[in-house]
């Protein structure tokens, strides 16, 4: 593993050098502020980052080279996307279509600049997860001589990639294989699972999905955009509150989803109470194990529908883009296997081959970050700078993220801290690689509010929505990697010599 103790320069992709990197370094909480902004001097250096946020260098190249393969006038965006299937999806919901005959291998839309669909194809294909993969970008492009060099990288075999991911998934989630379907990200695993649940439930009159715990916003906005009602309850500690609501509306809901633990106060309901609720008024519980991961919780008593993010701790190298769809076997919609996988968008081979080398070491790799969890946590309980630690096993979390631990070793690689001290003087001088996502093997820092809720920042009235959420605007997200631990409490504990 390449030595990430070290200042990154900003724009930089995380992991460096890596064409298919899905981080970007930020080293500097200005540099976050620039790019929340969008100003024109940090967009001349980041040029990559999360690629259903940023666009993709290749997929820029490609849509030019469309534009003139296809003669398409400059008052026309060409938008990429990952099939045919996505793009008469949105055509579909924002009544565009195509006034050229295109013929690609691929999807492709045309969107009239200057008007607010532009924007609106854009967002969608971002919330749905329906993104062109950056390996069949370079594939197409290289064929055609438009780039000289595919990246070197190591790959499984492509006849026995997909297996090698499903089975170790159907392993991980006591599941049988075709229980189990791939999607090109997390969100199009959730987008999907969505979709299903709406179809399916409306039959049944029920219309209600309830979104339990201030989940991540693409979350929210996909739900927003196929239920026509929806209820939120922020806070998973108060399950008071939603068995209240079920007691008037519980046979209206058509799923309750959640996130375990949650994003970023690593939050964790009381699930065997959850699951009582969920068997009490016949409502399907989805629940998304990216944090979690199967290594750490046993969740098959109490999960209708998995979705995990395959790009975190799955992959552990911030390189793949992925998703996955479980259906539990217990409850009787794992039988609708063909309602909820028809809506996935399909995942190209070289991007199965990369994850199927680095899945290999999954849980590995999550037993080595769980120890080194545990022991930094220890650490910033001394940290004189340090002034607030959110983590799986605190005190208002540990009974019940105690009920369904595999073994003693199963602490959530995630740790969020606030500090004494203004945000910009810690992050700034802290050498850890710094960017979105996480599950890396790398330890990996992210200011959450400045990137996830910035626009709220910046306001008076969402300053007081994250209050009421008890979501501090400087918090700093840490996903902790498999470096010796010795070296990565190191790094924090030279701010403490330094008393910066």
């Amino acid at each position: 593993m390449s030595n990430y103790f070290n200042h990154i320069s900003c724009g930089e992709t995380l992991p460096p050098k890596n064409i298919h990197a899905v981080s970007v370094s930020m080293p500097k909480i200005q540099d976050v502020i620039d790019y929340e902004e969008q100003t024109p001097e940090i967009l001349e250096v980041i040029k990559s980052g999360y690629p259903r946020f940023i666009l993709h260098p290749y997929l820029k190249k490609l849509a030019t080279y469309l534009k003139k393969k296809y003669n398409v006038p400059d008052s026309y965006e060409v938008v990429v996307l990952s099939s045919q299937k996505a793009v008469e999806l949105v055509s579909d919901k924002y009544y565009i279509h195509n006034k050229i005959d295109i013929d690609e291998p691929f999807g492709v839309i045309l969107v009239q600049k200057g008007t607010s669909q532009l924007q609106k194809v854009l967002t969608y294909i971002q919330h749905s997860g329906c993104n062109l993969s950056s390996r069949f970008a370079e594939k197409y492009l290289f064929e055609l001589g438009l780039i000289n060099t595919l990246h070197e990288e190591e790959l499984e075999d492509e006849d026995i990639a997909e297996d090698i991911i499903i089975s170790t998934l159907a392993s991980a989630y006591k599941q049988p294989k075709k229980n189990i379907y791939l999607t090109p990200s997390g969100m199009n695993a959730i987008y999907s699972v969505i979709r299903a649940i709406n179809s399916i439930q409306s039959h049944n009159g029920r219309s209600i999905l309830v979104q339990f715990g201030w989940l991540y916003l693409d979350t929210m906005n996909i739900v927003n955009h196929h239920y026509k009602e929806s209820k939120i309850f922020t806070d998973v500690l108060n399950l008071d509150l939603l068995e209240e609501y079920l007691k008037e509306n519980g046979f209206q809901v058509s799923a309750i989803i959640t996130e375990i633990p949650t994003n970023p106060l690593l939050k964790t309901v009381d699930i065997k109470r959850l699951r009582t609720l969920c068997d009490k008024y016949n409502i399907p519980l989805i629940i998304d194990t990216t944090f979690a991961t199967p290594y750490n919780l046993d969740l098959t008593s109490y999960a209708d529908i998995f979705v995990e993010s395959l790009t975190k701790f799955a992959c552990g190298n911030a390189d793949v883009l992925m998703g996955a769809i479980i259906l539990n076997k217990k409850h009787t919609l794992s039988h609708m296997t063909k309602e909820f996988f028809k809506h996935c968008e399909p995942v190209f081979i070289k991007e199965k081959q990369r994850l199927a080398f680095e899945i290999k070491e999954y849980k590995t790799r999550v037993k080595k970050i769980s120890s080194n969890t545990k022991a930094l946590v220890e650490y910033l309980k001394t940290c004189p700078y340090i002034d607030k630690i959110y983590y799986c096993f605190s005190e208002e979390n540990k009974e019940n993220y105690s009920q369904t631990i595999i073994d003693d070793n199963s602490y959530t690689g995630i740790v969020s801290v606030t500090f004494k001290k203004p945000l910009s003087e810690i992050y700034d001088n802290l050498n850890f690689a710094k960017g979105p996502s996480l599950g890396t093997e790398f330890t990996l820092l992210m200011p959450y509010s400045y990137l996830a809720h910035y626009d709220m920042i910046t306001s008076k009235e969402g300053n007081n929505f994250l209050k009421k959420i008890d979501l501090p605007i400087e918090i700093i997200r840490i996903s902790i990697g498999c470096e010796p631990i010795n070296d990565i409490i190191y790094e924090f504990k030279k701010l403490e010599i330094s008393k910066i």
